[in-house]
């Protein structure tokens, strides 16, 4: 299982890469993104550093000059290249860096048959950690799009319209909750230990807003209006000029994979940002659910898109659960030196790979980040 885990998603970032020229994979928009010919290395990298080099006697790096390349934020690992200048490698090439990608998969090859439990769970974690840059592979390259005044599509299938499920309220009695991972199946360390929670009683949307409610708060002077918004969410709509969400463009269209498309007034409005999440709570007579709420909520029946649309913001603080401690080692920078200054979002977008997603996935942007597929879910 755990070889066709491997092979299925190592396969599944170079389809995803596929529809790019060398000239696409090499676009850095903004320092939060990364190239994608970097997100093909880098992925290869992780296999590399954290398992390759450590359990596979003889194993010989692809190049000794790559690593300050492709290492991320791991600071035991060694130096690193600074992550705005990511756009500035145009060497190693893309077919340098799919040669990379054959040498460490046949590496990987030799290696399982004879991997001591410790290599498998660090080649169980890196296929995750790959389906993670998947999703980021496309939001930054529909970044990068959203800037070229063509409006390039990555795909050019459209999506049929969006059928929206009726709103309507879920009902939780609170009380006390399990939450976290349970332990069964892969988990990234941040969705434990499992303990938990007490809940007052809570309502909570059926599905996300859609583009059209979201439409509505623009008309009524969302935007205007500074009693709605939080006060570092108000200064950061007045000095970066935010009138709309951030792919919405100003003839009524809305930029995505699939290019400059019609507003669907059915489908989830997406690339919002903490801030404006909030304000709309806000101005609907809402707020935000916690995470916890979310978790206690998700597998109520009538919660619809859970996982398949776009991103959740919650109301809580990427925090660590009681009793958490990050691993030893390089792993341990995984997740817990992010805990603060972020927001936590859960379910899942049209960009996360199939199967990656889970009820207690905890994941994590800066309140002012927008241009992932990230929506929002009422709570009251």
């Amino acid at each position: 299982m755990l070889n066709e885990l491997l092979r299925t998603t190592r396969a599944h970032t170079l389809a995803l890469a596929a529809p790019l020229s060398d000239e696409d994979a090499q676009l850095q928009s903004m320092p939060d993104a990364s190239p994608a010919k970097w997100h093909l290395a880098h992925t290869s990298w992780f296999f590399e550093t954290l398992v390759l080099t450590p359990y596979l006697d003889g194993y010989q790096v692809f190049d000794e000059r790559w690593p300050r390349l492709f290492n991320s934020y791991y600071e035991s690992l060694g130096p690193r290249h600074a992550r705005p200048q990511r756009g500035l490698l145009s060497r190693p090439s893309l077919a340098e860096v799919k040669a990379y990608r054959a040498h460490v998969n046949a590496a990987l090859a030799d290696l399982l048959p004879q991997a001591p439990a410790e290599a498998r769970a660090r080649v169980e974690l890196g296929c995750h950690h790959e389906q993670q840059h998947q999703e980021l592979l496309l939001t930054d390259i529909l970044h990068a799009f959203s800037c070229n005044p063509l409006l390039p599509a990555y795909e050019a299938t459209a999506q049929p319209p969006t059928a929206a499920p009726e709103r309507a309220w879920l009902a939780h009695p609170g009380g006390i909750v399990d939450l976290g991972h349970d332990g069964h199946g892969f988990a990234f360390d941040n969705e434990g230990p499992r303990h938990q929670a007490l809940l007052t009683p809570f309502e909570i949307g059926n599905r996300l807003v859609t583009c059209g409610e979201y439409a509505d708060f623009i008309a009524s002077g969302g935007y205007r209006e500074p009693l709605l918004w939080l006060s570092d969410g108000w200064a950061t709509v007045q000095a970066q000029g935010w009138q709309r969400p951030a792919y919405w463009l100003e003839d009524g269209r809305v930029f995505g994979l699939q290019g400059a498309q019609p507003m669907d007034a059915d489908a989830p409005v997406m690339q919002l940002s903490f801030y404006e999440a909030c304000a709309f709570a806000e101005w609907a007579g809402a707020r935000l659910p916690t995470e916890y709420e979310w978790e206690a909520a998700c597998g109520m029946p009538g919660f619809a898109q859970a996982a398949t649309q776009a991103w959740q913001w919650t109301r809580s603080s990427y925090s660590p659960y009681p009793g958490f401690r990050p691993a030893a080692g390089a792993v341990g920078e995984y997740n817990g030196k992010f805990m603060v200054g972020q927001q936590v979002l859960r379910g899942g977008s049209l960009a996360t790979p199939p199967g990656h997603a889970r009820p207690t996935y905890r994941n994590f942007f800066p309140p002012a980040a927008r241009w992932q597929f990230s929506g929002l879910r009422l709570a009251r």
